[in-house]
């Protein structure tokens, strides 16, 4: 071929015989690009990926299965018929028949003092003459054959005590009590300064939260506010203003009182003692039938209680709360206490010389949060296989791996417990609980799921369509050129 000449006379070379334009050079080129595709595909592929690590799903569903046990044992003493435990046992069997879910966990008989101890929690009923009494996990109660019937119906409310789960707060191994003085308006007059609450406090609740200490760890806060208007206006009445049992559902303005003064993720039991503004006392508590009434307290379920407190018209401005008014408010404070965290009461006819609370109130509140928190573990644990079953895209990560599984070992460990221990049961439930929530809330489990395969379509297509296309095309015209001169070469060296 001639070389290209230049106007001028300049001799150019061939374009086609450039250094970057030889063949071999040119694809070397375009085969270098494909080769750092080929090799970002994997390093892609793996940040690109969603993590998902196997449950131990078979393990989940046999733990679904299973169910709490409490063997409880009652021995009679002093007692002169030997056939009274057969036939008290005969009592609550009937009892269990007839309300299964009730007793469910509980595993009861009745036995002589004479019989071989075994596992399980021991309660005694010590035949008297007296009233009934219960003394811890003693009960003395007048044993005789027309009583067994009377004594079946006090076993079973202390063994299996009704509860209003409405009201009761969910368990929780830690809680916060906040205790609050509310003046609504300082500025009217007549306001209240202050109150001894280390010394009410120490008098009325510290007993109470020794003997649950079993069960939670409580942290106490209080605070005095001057200014806490009401969201709604009281009904005026002759003698004063009303609150109906409508205003009481309304009655917390969240908006403008601060009842919480620390930051912390503990669920908080609130106690409020509300005084009126100077003109609007007396304030009271209407019944349904518009009639004011005796108490001027009330309970919102799982929040707290309130005490709304009329200082008398003698009492002096910005005078601290009477110690008298004090005891009595706090007093409340410790049956809302209670009521919260599910303690369940004695029957009506057997009275007590505990100090706070019985072996019996104590042991069956221990059995009924433990079984709480075992279904809520496993009721969790199922969700989140099902979630995960269902939903591709959905990560499992190492974390959520390892609560699960460890998760799963508490209920094991609960299970192994439930017959020596009530205390390690209930604290391995709660771990159990705790460890399965930590895993369904995880952040890391919502964090890819709402971008699925098609999203990453939509956003790589238009990113690198516009670079794929051109060098497909050149690679295909090069294979086919190349292709080209293997044949014009082959059909040369035939010749």
């Amino acid at each position: 071929m001639p070389p290209h000449v230049h106007p001028e006379g300049t001799t150019l070379r061939d374009p086609s015989k450039l250094f970057y334009q030889l063949d071999f050079n040119r694809r070397l080129i375009i085969a270098s690009y494909w080769v750092v595709i080929i090799a970002a595909i994997p390093l892609w592929w793996h940040f690109t990926s969603i993590e998902r690590l196997s449950l131990p799903t078979s393990q989940v569903h046999s733990q679904a299965a299973n169910q709490l046990r409490f063997p409880v044992q009652i021995q009679l003493e002093n007692i002169q018929d030997a056939s009274l435990p057969a036939s008290l046992q005969q009592l609550l069997d009937d009892r269990i028949q007839r309300s299964p879910q009730a007793w469910k966990g509980l595993d009861v008989r009745v036995r002589n003092q004479n019989d071989a101890n075994k596992p399980g929690d021991l309660f005694t009923v010590t035949a008297n003459d007296n009233i009934p009494l219960a003394s811890q996990r003693d009960l003395m109660y007048p044993i005789r054959p027309g009583t067994l019937s009377m004594l079946a119906d006090a076993l079973s409310i202390l063994l299996v005590p009704p509860t209003d789960t409405h009201r009761v707060a969910q368990y929780s191994p830690r809680y916060r009590l906040a205790f609050t003085l509310l003046n609504e308006d300082a500025a009217a007059g007549k306001s209240i300064s202050g109150w001894d609450i280390s010394g009410a406090i120490s008098r009325h609740l510290s007993p109470i939260l020794n003997g649950l200490s079993v069960l939670h760890n409580f942290t106490i806060e209080s605070q005095v506010q001057f200014h806490a208007p009401l969201a709604f206006s009281p009904l005026s009445l002759p003698d004063g203003y009303g609150i109906t049992p409508e205003d009481l559902t309304v009655f917390v303005n969240s908006a403008e009182w601060s009842l919480s003064s620390s930051v912390s993720n503990d669920p908080v039991l609130h106690f409020v003692i509300f005084i009126p503004s100077a003109s609007r006392r007396p304030l009271q508590i209407l019944d349904s039938r518009g009639s004011p009434s005796p108490s001027s307290a009330f309970l919102l379920p799982q929040w707290g209680g309130i005490i709304i407190y009329n200082p008398p018209p003698e009492q002096e401005s910005h005078a601290p709360l009477p110690q008298s008014a004090l005891n009595s408010i706090f007093s409340t404070f410790a049956t809302q206490l209670l009521a919260l965290l599910g303690v369940p009461n004695l029957p009506p006819d057997v009275q007590t010389d505990a100090p706070v609370l019985t072996g019996w109130q104590l042991d069956a509140l221990l059995r009924r949060r433990a079984l709480e928190n075992a279904e809520g573990a496993q009721d969790t644990l199922k969700s989140i296989v099902k979630l995960v079953d269902q939903i591709e895209n959905m990560p499992v990560g190492q974390d959520v791996k390892g609560d699960v599984q460890d998760s799963l070992t508490a209920l094991d460990q609960m299970y192994a417990y439930s017959s020596t221990s009530l205390n390690s049961t209930l604290h391995q439930s709660a771990d159990a609980l705790t460890l399965a929530s930590r895993a369904f809330f995880n952040p890391g489990m919502l964090a890819l799921l709402y971008f699925p395969a098609e999203h990453k379509y939509a956003v790589y297509t238009p990113l690198f369509a516009s670079a794929m296309i051109p060098m497909i095309a050149t690679a295909v015209r090069e294979i086919r050129a190349w292709r080209k001169q293997r044949r014009e070469a082959a059909s040369a060296a035939a010749q």
